[in-house]
């Protein structure tokens, strides 16, 4: 599967579910959740104790909102970059949400997944 050649709907077909998996997760500190569709890379450094350390410092981390905008993809290598507007249902303002796909052993993964 090439995943850069795949068009933004295509792309946002396949990042939406994860993107929702991971907001579902990180609302219900969720860790096998939240991680389910980590690359082996990404699995390395989601230490458990560490995630959920950022889940009790940062409210915003708990309380995504389901909604989001969709602002759009980038590519660059063999990664696709698809960055959301989102908002907290406890915390006011925007923030950039970012998910960085590509392909390990054949499966689109998670190589990347930031709030800003």
């Amino acid at each position: 599967m090439n995943l850069i050649e795949k068009s933004d709907q295509e792309i946002l077909e396949i990042a939406e579910p994860m993107w929702d998996d991971l907001v579902e997760s990180s609302n219900k500190r969720d860790y096998l959740g939240f991680i389910k569709h980590f690359s082996k890379e990404m699995l390395m450094g989601a230490n458990e104790i560490e995630i959920g350390k950022q889940w009790t410092k940062n409210k915003v981390l708990s309380s995504l909102a389901i909604e989001r905008e969709f602002l759009g993809c980038l590519r660059r290598g063999d990664y696709i970059t698809i960055l959301y507007k989102q908002t907290s249902i406890e915390v006011p303002g925007e923030f950039l949400g970012r998910l960085v796909l590509g392909i390990e052993e054949d499966e689109v993964k998670i190589f990347g997944a930031t709030i800003f």
